[in-house]
């Protein structure tokens, strides 16, 4: 327990923003399977609409603070490399 007001604010803004981190990393987990299973499923159409959808959130994320640049472009970059595989 929390000694110090500040303390327990603290503690109380890492939990809040634990949860907003865990929601955000699920989603992009999410989006990048839908992209895999699309190349996989051999869909071109389906596999382009799931990287756009992978870029444009991908990059919100790096807006937020969730991701960081480089980070966010090397997971766009390994993605774009499989689409344009099909």
């Amino acid at each position: 327990m929390a000694n110090h007001k500040s303390s327990a604010k603290r503690a109380k803004q890492t939990l809040v923003k634990t949860e907003r981190n865990r929601f955000y990393k699920t989603r992009i987990k999410n989006i990048t399977k839908d992209v895999l299973s699309a190349v996989e499923a051999n869909d071109k159409e389906k596999a382009t609409v799931a990287m756009k959808t992978a870029n444009k959130y991908m990059h919100h994320c790096i807006a937020k603070g969730i991701l960081k640049k480089g980070t966010a472009a090397r997971k766009v970059g390994r993605l774009q490399v499989k689409v344009n595989a099909l």
